[in-house]
């Protein structure tokens, strides 16, 4: 007898936009940022005049991409509350399933199929992007109490009194750089570990990993 799948939307055109641009923002933060630590490029300027000005550049594109990454993931966990996220929220379901928690582990250790779930992500996906979106709020607030310390005018002196408590909880501001810079490798970890997953899912269950997050769309059986 044929086997007959159907497609169902998974992920919504605004929720795909923006995980490429929070994953594109992420990389050019990640090299721009360990850029900024140790400046290991520099200019060849054979003059002595001031116009090797790289570290102001990548500091320039770190603040750009930092607060794309800020504004995107505002509107994304406002799109997580709309209609177009439902089958994203439905994920809470399986949470408190020791059923379906067995199955995954089950299917990763190659020892099973992958069981029903009834949102977009299996309890471990959902758990570990949920700590993911918690490591961009820290790196963010962290990165807004370093742009307070530089930009005194405008959005920095506003955001300034806002930010302080991070500083004080962080023992100064060479702690907030220091914690600032370890949620980066955080990030420096997840990723790699993210892609072979999406991919190795795409291989072993077409028509989920990074196909839906291209098109939005999974097949399930009838």
């Amino acid at each position: 007898m044929e086997t007959k799948y159907r497609s169902v939307v998974e992920f919504s055109k605004l929720t795909r936009i923006f995980h490429w641009v929070r994953a594109v923002s992420i990389f050019a933060l990640i090299a721009t940022g360990f850029y900024i630590a140790y400046p290991f490029l520099a200019p060849n300027n054979f003059t002595g005049e001031p116009v090797g000005f790289l570290n102001a550049l990548m500091r320039s594109w770190h603040l750009f991409f930092g607060f794309l990454l800020i504004a995107v993931t505002i509107f994304r966990l406002y799109l997580l509350l709309t209609k177009e996220c439902a089958m994203e929220r439905r994920s809470f379901l399986d949470l408190f399933n020791p059923f379906v928690w067995f199955g995954i582990f089950r299917a990763y250790l190659l020892l099973g199929g992958h069981p029903h779930i009834k949102g977009a992500y299996n309890p471990l996906q959902f758990v570990t992007y949920m700590i993911v979106m918690l490591l961009i709020i820290a790196v963010s607030l962290t990165g807004l109490a370093l742009y307070a310390h530089v930009y005194h005018n405008g959005l920095g002196g506003f955001i300034a009194p806002l930010v302080k408590p991070i500083e004080v909880l962080c023992g100064g501001l060479a702690g907030v750089r220091l914690v600032h810079h370890i949620l980066t490798w955080a990030f420096v970890i997840f990723i790699p570990i993210h892609i072979y997953m999406a991919v190795w899912n795409a291989t072993r269950y077409p028509g989920s990993g990074v196909d839906t997050i291209l098109n939005g769309v999974k097949f399930e059986r009838e």
